[in-house]
């Protein structure tokens, strides 16, 4: 027997007379069965999104850093300060971006003829997003750019 107060028509405040239900018919544990099986699958997706949308940030920054040093490098007079101008302007733009704090391993500069290309080679393993390559299948840290452009007008 039991006792159970009546607050108002169908609600029980206090079912001292309760019976859990047989295992087989019992639906309390269904939603945590369902995000045991899809959560991990959920996370990784997550941070899928997270990885692969902070390297195309950072390949696109490397892609600006270098249209930015062409068009700084047509100041200089000759290849030696144009690729010093270029360098600065790399450094200082990779300075400005908070998010990037991996290495500048190079920049190059080539001269043929009127055309001049400035090429950016970064390393993105010190990045926060790298944090999860060892989970997912992420491109190579290193990512050059480059930026073509042509010398002393049209």
């Amino acid at each position: 027997m039991g006792f159970s107060l009546r607050l108002s028509r169908g609600f029980y405040a206090l079912p001292f007379a309760w019976r859990p239900k047989p295992l087989l018919r019992s639906k309390l544990g269904n939603a945590a069965v369902e995000f045991a099986i899809v959560g991990p699958l959920l996370l990784l997706v997550l941070t899928g999104i997270f990885t692969y949308g902070g390297y195309f940030l950072t390949a696109h920054t490397v892609q600006q850093l270098a249209n930015d040093a062409a068009r700084s490098a047509i100041a200089g007079l000759d290849d030696d300060e144009r690729l010093s101008l270029a360098r600065s302007t790399v450094e200082q733009g990779i300075a400005d971006q908070g998010f990037m704090r991996g290495d500048l391993q190079n920049v190059t500069l080539t001269h043929a003829g009127e055309m001049m290309t400035v090429q950016v080679t970064y390393d993105a393993s010190e990045d926060v997003y790298w944090a999860f390559a060892a989970m997912l299948p992420v491109p190579r840290p290193q990512i050059a750019r480059r930026a073509t452009i042509r010398v002393g007008g049209y």
